[in-house]
């Protein structure tokens, strides 16, 4: 069992449960899934960005990516319909679980003047997204071999049915939100 899953069910599942008054164990909110995605505008005139990209995210999550394709053209962007525009990769159950972990026990805080993560990034249904800066600061990828830096898009889909209850998900499973003062 990871460190994240035990988390969950001996923290998070008794917290929930008295929080919100759950009386079914299927109401409580849990991580459904992980998708990380990387969008690389360069790659419309060099597809080397591209295939960088999705080496990366590879690496990162530890599973092969799949290129998006631009569903429609923009001309001011250079974007024609069909273009390879980004590489995004879907992490379920112990994968989602792993990728978690690693994100807030060691990639956030190697963010440079972190201060926590923003806590109005949820929908209405508590699903939460973060952008991070560039690619560098994973472990999984060697300073060495950083060519062109890219940003990634984190999305955590929970079966939350507020945004209230996926913040409150989050931060019980050790998410460093950020402190109002």
């Amino acid at each position: 069992m990871t460190r994240f899953k035990d988390t969950y069910l001996k923290v998070a599942v008794p917290a929930l449960k008295e929080e919100f008054g759950y009386t079914n164990p299927h109401q409580i909110p849990r991580v459904s899934k992980v998708v990380v995605s990387a969008g690389v505008g360069r790659a419309v005139s060099d597809a080397k960005h591209l295939d960088a990209a999705a080496e990366t995210l590879g690496r990162i999550t530890g599973q092969h990516p799949v290129i998006t394709i631009a569903r429609k053209s923009i001309a001011s962007f250079k974007l024609r319909e069909g273009n390879k525009v980004g590489t995004t990769v879907t992490l379920r159950g112990a994968r989602a679980e792993e990728f978690l972990d690693l994100l807030v026990a060691v990639v956030l805080p190697r963010i440079r003047d972190f201060r926590g993560i923003s806590d109005t990034a949820f929908d209405p249904h508590g699903n939460y997204s973060l952008g991070l800066p560039d690619q560098s600061i994973f472990p999984q990828i060697p300073f060495e071999e950083v060519g062109a830096t890219h940003g990634l898009q984190v999305n955590i889909v929970t079966t939350a049915k507020s945004a209230a209850e996926g913040k409150r998900l989050l931060e019980l499973m050790g998410f460093p939100f950020r402190r109002n003062a």
